[in-house]
């Protein structure tokens, strides 16, 4: 039940994180102290709101779409998360891939393990194994 409860902090936490994206970018870093504490203030409320926002989302037990439309900023990261890509070449990228990884002699990976050196094998550009 612990370790249930950690899993779905750990998502609630994600997209918290993920919820909204802040509006106003600093341009090319040339603003002064001043503009930059007002902008940060500015985030920092933003966040704010749509953290109340997304509590009281989870809050509700009503589940149709309208209730969605309610919370915007909610709204927009189910928007961003849950739209198809509109080509298949990332999906194809990933069977081939996958199919590398889940070869005849790896055939008794269990899932968790073959989730995670696929993930690995995908994102090895990002990584420094030196």
């Amino acid at each position: 039940a612990l370790l249930s409860f950690l899993h779905i902090q750990n998502r609630v936490d994600y997209i918290k994180d993920h919820l909204e994206e802040p509006l106003l970018q600093l341009g090319d870093g040339t603003s002064s102290s001043d503009e930059e504490d007002l902008f940060s203030a500015m985030k920092t409320s933003q966040a704010q709101e749509s953290s109340k926002q997304l509590d009281g989302y989870l809050a509700c037990s009503a589940d149709h779409m309208e209730l969605l439309k309610s919370f915007p900023a909610v709204c927009k990261l189910s928007l961003r998360l849950n739209t198809p890509l509109p080509a298949s070449a990332a999906c194809e990228r990933l069977f081939s891939i996958a199919g590398l990884v889940f070869s005849p002699r790896r055939a008794r990976l269990d899932s968790r393990n073959f989730e995670n050196q696929l993930l690995l094998k995908m994102n090895c550009k990002f990584f420094n194994f030196k």
